[in-house]
């Protein structure tokens, strides 16, 4: 008889024992997939630098998202530094990029980036469709989704008959101290300067700067302060963006917009940017996204959105042609980026 309880107790310490090992090896296998699953949430995502609007541009990258399963992580730029911060970012992060995608509200900078070699190639299914003039030859950056250069006016205190529809209207003393401009360090009106120096010449877009100083035009934050100094009357003419004149009269403000001609031609039309980072850590999230900005929805996104991007890529209905940019003057973005330093250290010498 105790032989038999002996036996009986062995076999419940083996029974433990086994039951103690399963356990084990179960609890090791959770933990293995537990970090492959771990693994593969943090693969499956795309870090975005985005100077456009974050309540333009979350909605599109939601969607990107929900369609593709990869998490999106953007980060945003403020107005006042609108752009320059990120690509100030983007430069000290170089060695060791830690995002994957900038998406840019404008091109200058973007295609400086790239003369610095901080931008990749892509070459994605969209990419050898997309316009010429809107692609960068080797693949760096590719613009989409357009905003013109215009001048904001108010309607209560400007005749439509009377608004001025040029550059050089400006000029005229019946405009001396009721114009604002955003700060051309900023944003696309550094952009718009430095074209008035390949538009016109150096000699020529100075003195215009001067003359714009001299007849009282005041420099704001941004281009959305300017447009806001129209609706409130601290001013009556702005140059600005379409975008930022959607949104005033979206908002019940009595402002109106002329496209911003020069030089007896048109207007400035400027796109939105994209561009995987050289050394991008997700670099087939980064493209899968780029794919999403070119050859999925974001330009009818953008088009629907507040700020009524006018897209290059993708045809718009008859219902949305008063968002056409009308009269773009053709430019070569490459020799107004080239222009950009230089232009800006004038303005800023000008206009201060």
């Amino acid at each position: 008889m105790p032989k038999r309880s002996d036996e009986h107790c062995g076999c419940m310490v083996r029974a433990r024992e086994w039951r103690a090992y399963g356990l084990l090896c179960l609890v090791m296998v959770l933990a293995v997939t537990a970090g492959c699953e771990s693994r593969d949430r943090t693969a499956r995502q795309v870090v975005v630098y985005c100077s456009v609007d974050q309540q333009t541009a979350e909605p599109i990258l939601a969607e990107f998202q929900r369609q593709t399963g990869i998490r999106v992580l953007a980060r945003f730029d403020t107005e006042a530094s609108k752009t320059v911060g990120l690509v100030q970012k983007i430069r000290a992060e170089a060695a060791r990029p830690a995002a994957d995608v900038f998406w840019s509200g404008e091109i200058f900078y973007t295609i400086r980036l790239a003369a610095e070699g901080l931008l990749a190639e892509y070459t994605g299914a969209s990419a050898s469709a997309w316009p010429a003039a809107f692609r960068d030859v080797q693949g760096r950056w590719y613009g989409l989704a357009l905003r013109g250069r215009v001048i904001g006016y108010s309607t209560d205190r400007v005749r439509p008959d009377e608004a001025p529809r040029c550059l050089e209207d400006l000029l005229d003393p019946r405009w001396k101290g009721r114009m604002v401009m955003a700060d051309p360090d900023r944003g696309t009106t550094g952009g718009d300067v430095a074209s008035w120096f390949v538009e016109f010449g150096s000699q020529r877009a100075t003195e215009i700067l001067r003359a714009l100083k001299t007849n009282g035009m005041r420099v704001v934050e941004g281009n959305s302060t300017a447009v806001r100094m129209v609706a409130t009357g601290q001013a009556d003419v702005c140059l600005t963006d379409t975008d930022d004149v959607y949104a005033m009269q979206r908002n019940g403000a009595a402002v109106a917009m002329n496209p911003l001609r020069r030089n007896g031609r048109g207007t400035l039309a400027i796109p939105n940017t994209a561009a995987i980072l050289r050394g991008a850590p997700h670099p087939q999230e980064a493209a899968a996204l780029m794919e999403f900005l070119l050859g999925g929805p974001a330009e009818e996104m953008l088009l629907a959105s507040d700020s009524h991007n006018w897209p290059v890529g993708r045809p718009a209905g008859p219902q949305q042609e008063q968002y056409a940019i009308t009269e773009p003057v053709e430019v070569d973005y490459v020799k107004v980026a080239e222009a950009l330093a230089a232009a800006k250290q004038t303005a800023r010498e000008a206009l201060r």
